[in-house]
């Protein structure tokens, strides 16, 4: 027999196929898993009307019953002006009520690093969601240090930018400065969110319509499943600062006479429109449970589309919707019968709503009807209004919120009146719930979709489910914990202290360990310090309060190393590092170096720490180990283990508070104890707002507020010394940034100084002086004494030889 038909042979050839087509077909559900991976809501952040701040506030709304409507803010005098309840009377808006935000001038510009000037300029839309991003990533336990360029994804939906109109005089241009553009120019929100935090991942700006934060949603969840970034923020936002859009809408009879969108109800009859900001915190789902991140639900799957070759652009097209609802589904491998509630876009119109329930039920309805368990729509509309280009992210955090909680809020009030008879209900087998109910226990899983569609055609469907997380290995074990607090300015710490001290005496013992891991590793670190140790939250919060009592002072120049004092090698110091394994396992695990001295070394250098080690007598007093360091002129030693193996836990938390108050940065996410995952209920950092507002004139035709031009309001000096030379250029600085007052301590970046800034700063100067030295000269990073120091001695050295020039 020949070799080609051996036997032996054949079946190796075999088997070597069979093992190459299953990795082929391994390979190929490894790609198809990739596709459809699951993405992970980590955290949320969110200013909603009247004055919704937090996630916990948003759920009691919804468990309520109050609208947000109110009547037209005095700030918008142009809106006011505006209405007329007539309808029809040309240039006019019948509507008066909203869902108006309570405040939005307030802004913390010193701690985003924004001018005043620049803060004045910049769209409050802008302003809220810095504030919102900064908060959804404190909630997701993750850090901002722009050193760090964080690869965070940004996707913002936005329609409308109104606020820079109110510098839009038609006879009067001086109010338009270099911050007109990036203040309010639609593509810029995104960016400065990214260019201020410091992120490298993808930016996007995203306008389609009233879907457009849905849409958001979408390109963060592909570009997380194809890895462009790590974490992705996607958010929308929404205020109503101009007439122009109200009155169009008015115009064409879209809007509700009394500003409520009733959705789903016979008396529907338009919608009504709503302010609003949010933004959600996004991670792949395995990343998250990796590092263990607060899961609050998965987003399973999503799709988008377009109506196409519809009746109308701005039309709702039912079969567009239903391939968006079925795309959504098949990218979740969700079953239709497994849906249990559906966030309806519900804008409360009489053509919007018939065509929306019935691509639901051309793509659900035969499942439904068939598990014998209705489906419950609603829409948030009907309580918030419609927030337009944020009414997809106000859906998404209000979907993430039941499926939390598991409770399915009421989607009408008793008193409503009478559903839409154009939808016909009893076939349907979809019901709009008339108070708050449970999620059906018939169903096995907690599954919720999203609809939204927008003028543009543009329509969006998502589909998420409750998270379940995997079972504990074992309970996470009480024990002492440090606990570190941190902020940019004294009156900031002390509100966030009073905050967290309050979280801790209502929070049981089993959270204390997540509390605690989610302050120390999981919020960036800055200049006033407060580090505490205790063994229960009220020994934490009664030594956060005892803290706050003392001295607040910026914390100085971060040591550059510390000194490991080790005055015994034996047993005792190996029974002080076996207490360490007991109660801190994540950081002792592989420790190298052969003796106790220099595994405490390496130990000590898993907290980013340089560490030198010096042997002998001259240690700690009565200690086999401690650290010593200097800041800022002052030598402090601290003990590490003192012949008592089980006091070395508690001595290892006091030396690194010691040190976090001193200005060092450190790594502590290896503190944690086993099981410990990051808590996404903690108070977020207390913004210090400040009023920054144009105002507007009633008629809309000038714009009111100080000018924005070249004041050119500081004289020269009469000398050319350097004290006068610098009080003048510090002078001309403050008037450029329009500042109460400028630290000189501080730096041009500090001060939040840019590019505009230092065009406008330098041409001033050199409007009155010859400058005779070049940008690259001076380091933006030195305090502005030594900066403007510098520069009056280039002023005064030039003109000096200037003179000689003209003597000569």
């Amino acid at each position: 027999m020949s070799d080609g038909m051996n036997p032996d042979v054949i079946r190796t050839l075999m088997e070597d196929q069979l093992r190459l087509s299953q990795r082929l077909r391994a390979r190929i559900a490894e790609l198809e898993d990739e596709r459809h991976a699951p993405v992970a809501v980590v955290g949320m952040g969110l200013r909603l009307p009247p004055a919704i701040n937090t996630p916990e506030e948003y759920w009691e709304f919804l468990r309520g019953t109050d609208t947000a409507l109110a009547d037209i803010p005095e700030d918008r005098p142009g809106l006011r002006a505006a209405y007329d309840p007539v309808p029809g009377r040309a240039g006019r808006s019948y509507v008066r009520h909203a869902g108006f935000l309570g405040e939005i001038a307030r802004f913390d510009a010193d701690f985003f690093g924004i001018s005043q000037r620049e803060a004045r300029l910049l769209d409050p839309q802008q302003r809220m969601l810095l504030e919102t991003s900064w908060e959804a990533l404190e909630r997701a336990g993750v850090a901002v240090c722009r050193a760090d360029r964080l690869d965070v994804g940004i996707y913002l939906g936005m329609m409308t930018s109104e606020y820079s109109e109110r510098n839009e005089g038609r006879s009067d241009l001086s109010r338009i400065d270099p911050y007109y553009v990036t203040g309010g120019g639609l593509s810029f929100g995104a960016g400065r969110v990214s260019h201020l935090l410091g992120f490298s991942g993808p930016v996007m700006g995203v306008e389609t319509a009233c879907s457009s934060s849905m849409t958001t949603l979408h390109l963060a969840i592909q570009g997380l499943r194809n890895r462009e970034c790590r974490y992705a923020l996607a958010g929308g936002a929404n205020l109503l600062l101009s007439a122009a859009l109200m009155v169009a809408l008015c115009q064409t009879r879209a809007l509700s006479a009394d500003g409520r969108s009733k959705s789903f109800l016979a008396s529907a009859d338009g919608y009504g429109r709503g302010e609003g900001v949010g933004v959600v915190a996004l991670m792949r789902l395995d990343d998250a449970e990796r590092e263990g991140r607060p899961v609050l639900a998965v987003i399973r799957g999503s799709a988008v589309n377009h109506d196409g070759a519809a009746s109308g652009l701005t039309a709702p097209n039912g079969p567009a919707q239903q391939e968006v609802i079925r795309a959504a589904l098949a990218d979740a491998r969700i079953d239709p019968a497994e849906v249990g509630f559906v966030e309806a876009h519900g804008t409360g119109t009489v053509l919007g709503d018939p065509i929306e329930i019935g691509a639901l039920d051309g793509v659900l309805g035969k499942a439904v009807r068939g598990r014998g368990t209705p489906l419950s729509i609603g829409s948030v509309k009907s309580r918030l209004g419609h927030l337009e280009g944020a009414s997809g992210i106000a859906s998404v955090m209000k979907t993430v919120l039941m499926l939390q909680h598991g409770v399915i809020p009421a989607a009408a009030a008793p008193d409503d009146g009478e559903l839409n008879p154009h939808i016909p209900w009893d076939r349907l087998k979809f019901t709009v719930p008339r108070q708050n109910r449970p999620w059906p226990a018939e169903l096995p899983r907690r599954v919720a979709g999203i609809n939204s569609f927008g003028m543009s055609g543009v329509n969006v469907h998502a589909v998420l489910e409750a998270y379940e997380p995997a079972a504990e290995a074992g309970e996470v074990v009480a024990r002492p914990e440090l606990l570190t607090l941190s902020a940019k300015d004294p009156g900031a710490l002390a509100r966030l202290a009073q905050q967290v001290a309050g979280h801790l005496e209502r929070a049981d013992a089993a959270a204390l360990s997540a509390v605690c891991h989610t302050l120390r590793a999981g919020r960036a670190p800055f200049a006033h310090r407060i580090a505490v140790t205790g063994a229960t939250g009220g020994e934490l919060a009664e030594a956060l309060r005892a803290a706050l009592a003392g001295e607040s002072a910026p914390a100085p120049a971060a040591p550059r190393s510390v000194t490991l004092d080790v005055t015994g090698e034996g047993d005792r110091l190996e029974a002080a590092l076996a207490a360490l394994d007991r109660a801190f396992p994540a950081l002792t695990e592989g420790l190298s170096g052969d003796g106790p001295g220099e595994r405490l070394q390496s130990l000590l250098e898993r907290f980013g720490l340089r560490v030198q080690v010096r042997r002998g007598p001259e240690g700690v007093t009565g200690a086999l180990a401690g650290i010593a360091w200097e800041a800022a002129g002052v030598r402090r030693t601290v003990p590490l283990a003192d012949g008592h193996p089980d006091t070395a836990p508690a001595l290892l938390q006091a030396a690194l508070g010691a040190l976090f108050v001193t200005g060092a940065n450190l790594r502590l996410d290896a503190l944690r104890a086993p099981g410990t995952r990051f808590a996404g209920d903690l108070p977020t950092y207390p913004f210090q707002g400040k009023r920054y507002w144009i105002e507007e004139s009633a008629g809309g035709d000038e714009p009111g507020g100080r000018p924005q031009g070249d004041l050119q309001g500081v004289p020269a000096p009469l000398t050319l010394d350097q004290d006068s030379l610098v009080g003048y250029l510090l002078a001309q600085l403050q008037d450029v940034l329009q500042a109460d007052e400028i630290d000189p301590e501080l730096s041009f970046l500090d001060i939040g100084g840019d590019s505009f800034i230092s065009t406008l700063f330098i041409t001033r100067v050199e409007e009155r002086f010859e400058v005779g030295m070049t940008a690259d000269q001076l380091s933006l990073d030195m305090p502005l004494r030594d900066l403007l120091g510098k520069l009056a001695e280039s002023i005064a050295a030039t003109s000096e030889a200037n003179q000689r020039g003209w003597s000569g």
